[in-house]
This record gives C-alpha cells, structure tokens and sequence, in this order.
C-alpha cells in the first residue's frame, strides 16, 4: 500500500472504531419467554412435573414458600462501558398449593427492579426518614404511657 493510501486510511478505521464505542449494547438474561408455552400452563389443571416439562427449570424458587417458582427474563441497554440498565424484565410466578397444583400464575415488569447500591453509607428503607435528634429524642414522654408497657398496670 503507497504512504498516501495509508495516511487516509488510518484516520479512517480510527475514527471508525472511536464511533463504534458509542454503539448501545443490548444484552438479555435468564428465561427466554415463549408465550404460547406460557399461556398452555394453566391453574387447576397443571401441576409441578407437567409445568417442569413445558417451561423447564425455573430461574429461581421460593426460599421462604417452597410452592413459589419464579422463570425472570431481563432485557439490558448500556453505552460503551457503562452500567447495563434494564429496558425491559418479566418476571413470571407460579404457585403452588401442597398437592403440587398450579393455583396462579402472576406476571410482573420492570416496576419491581429495586436499584441498591452498595457503596452508599445507608440502606433506603420504606420507613419514615427521622434525623439523629429525633431518634435520640423520640421516646421522651411515651414511658409510663398507656400501652407503652413497663408503667403502671402494665408488664413488668
């Protein structure tokens, strides 16, 4: 190649390659969802083997409701090295009464993702935000209160 065809084309596959960084990724995760096979497991009349051979193994079970199994599948979206967020996550959970019966079958979407950050300094909670002040304070008056427990009348 002439010293002249490689000053063009050098540029060229750096300016490619530099625009190819910006192209977004998309990536896809766990269950893959066939709806047909979905919507042929139905409640009352489906039980634990016949939904293990039409859906397979589900992604995850009930740790505390051994009768729950849960089949998710994410959808991701990232820039170049960024985090993947995700654009769409179905999450379908079968139910299971003690015989092994299917009693439901719910579907839920990207609304339940919940984002925790582990390098924050505290946990978001659902509870109410009270400042230091609050929770040092916050008792003052309620001992000895009725219903309080450890006053009069109540237990000891």
């Amino acid at each position: 190649m002439s010293p002249t065809g490689t000053r063009i084309l050098l540029p060229l596959l750096l300016i490619g390659a530099a625009l190819s960084a910006c192209v977004p990724l998309r990536s896809h995760q766990g269950y893959v969802i066939d709806p047909d096979l979905v919507n042929s497991v139905q409640p009352g009349v489906d039980n634990r083997e016949s939904v293990l051979k039409t859906l397979g193994q589900p992604t995850l079970t009930g740790q505390f409701d051994k009768g729950e199994w849960y089949y998710i599948s994410r959808d991701s979206r990232n820039l170049a090295f960024n985090n993947p967020n995700p654009a769409k996550q179905t999450t379908l959970r079968i139910r299971f009464d003690d015989a092994g019966n299917v009693t439901s079958i719910d579907r839920m979407g990207v609304e339940q993702v919940a984002s925790v950050d582990p390098t924050k300094k505290k946990t978001p909670t659902l509870g109410r935000d009270k400042s230091f002040f609050q929770e040092l304070f916050g008792n003052i008056g309620t001992v000895g209160a009725p219903g309080a427990g450890g006053g009069p009348g109540g237990p000891n």
